[in-house]
């Protein structure tokens, strides 16, 4: 417990401070509506974000890029990048210095590894634990992954794009790769983003979730 505590205070010190967000901060929160099936849901979930992005106080959008903006583009729903992951947690968790899109840096710790298959591929990517986060009412469980894969450049955001999770009850996580999302840097210069490390690069095209984004649409 000491060493842990040790651990933390060494994050906070390094962990680069500001008062913007790299990500949406709706979306580790989002409930599914109930009633919905899995297309209508998904849908759901962006016409939100779009509206949050065009009216919103938090949006990351310049307001010339606001007035432009009609909608994000995506992916269309495709329930096979929708996978179970085992999720392996570290027994001894290590602090990942990760650098950002600002030149700065931010500490994560490494929570763990998840293992999963896609398209009959095995791979894994490390999630980790932003220590700012967790000390913030309803981010107790919340989980960071981002990751690179073959669309980075091509149709989607080439810095790669982030998912977010909750710590589950057991060692069994779902993996949606339809709601993978551009960090806010991919919208606005003066966001600070950490940039995905070289060990959580998909060698697969993951063609789920959101694509790059483009004022003029």
């Amino acid at each position: 417990m000491i060493r842990y505590i040790t651990i933390l205070l060494l994050l906070l010190s390094f962990s680069c401070k500001s008062d913007k967000r790299y990500h949406d901060e709706q979306q580790p929160l989002a409930v599914p509506e109930q009633s919905l099936n899995y297309s209508e849901e998904i849908a759901s979930l962006r016409a939100k974000k779009d509206k949050t992005f065009k009216n919103g106080e938090t949006s990351p959008l310049l307001k010339a890029q606001k007035h432009a903006f009609t909608r994000l583009d995506y992916y269309g729903p495709d329930t096979t990048y929708v996978v179970q992951a085992r999720l392996e947690v570290a027994a001894d968790p290590e602090v990942a210095i990760l650098p950002t899109t600002t030149n700065m840096e931010q500490a994560q710790l490494v929570y763990g590894v998840l293992h999963f298959t896609l398209r009959d591929q095995k791979f894994q990517l490390n999630v980790y634990r932003d220590p700012a986060l967790v000390q913030e009412a309803g981010y107790e469980d919340y989980l960071f992954l981002p990751f690179t894969d073959l669309t980075n450049g091509n149709t989607t955001y080439g810095g790669g794009r982030y998912l977010d999770l909750e710590i589950p009850e057991g060692t069994s996580l779902t993996l949606d790769f339809n709601k993978a999302y551009n960090p806010y840097c991919a919208y606005n210069a003066k966001y600070s983003c950490p940039l995905v490390p070289r060990e959580n690069h998909l060698e697969i095209a993951v063609e789920a979730g959101e694509k790059k984004f483009d004022v003029g649409e």
